[in-house]
């Protein structure tokens, strides 16, 4: 079975359309953020951003989850800011990307608002100019994150059902 990844950066929303994607297809979540060694967690407490070397282990251990439930299928979160990246979520198996998408401004707000979350507003802006939109050979699609969250969580259910 195809694993959903939900992509985006930091306070798109990944979380919030995870659980509903995977409470909507009776399947299992795994938050991306339980992967990262501590190293990771404290490096982006302190505001500074993760390196391709810090986030490869990072990667490793999603895509032998996403490998975990290529039977029962799944959905997990991840940035997968870059193509590069995104290909290593592939190797664990077949996956389909809802990248949430949204202007700087939404984004920083909710992050503002949120509490106990360790990645600092100072960091949207890296993660912004890391991101590597979809390409059109990636499957997947964008959902833009001024819609509510059901309006997003109905439609990646349909783009979804229609690509499996």
């Amino acid at each position: 079975m195809t694993v959903i990844v939900v992509m985006g950066v930091s306070g798109s929303g990944k979380t919030t359309i995870g659980t509903a994607l995977a409470e909507a297809l009776g399947v299992e979540y795994a938050e991306a953020d339980t992967f990262h060694p501590k190293a990771n967690i404290d490096k982006m407490t302190a505001g500074t951003p993760l390196t391709d070397e810090d986030r490869a282990p990072w990667l490793a251990a999603i895509a032998g989850w996403i490998r975990e439930h290529q039977a029962s299928g799944g959905v997990v979160t991840s940035s997968a800011l870059k193509r590069r990246y995104r290909d290593v979520l592939r190797g664990g198996g077949d996956v389909w990307f809802a990248h949430l998408h949204g202007d700087r401004t939404i984004l920083a707000e909710r992050m503002k608002s949120r509490s106990g979350h360790f990645m600092p507003v100072s960091l949207l802006d890296s993660q912004l100019a890391d991101l590597e939109p979809l390409q059109d050979d990636e499957p997947g699609a964008i959902f833009d994150i001024r819609e509510t969250p059901a309006e997003i969580t109905a439609a990646a259910l349909a783009a979804f059902r229609e690509h499996a």
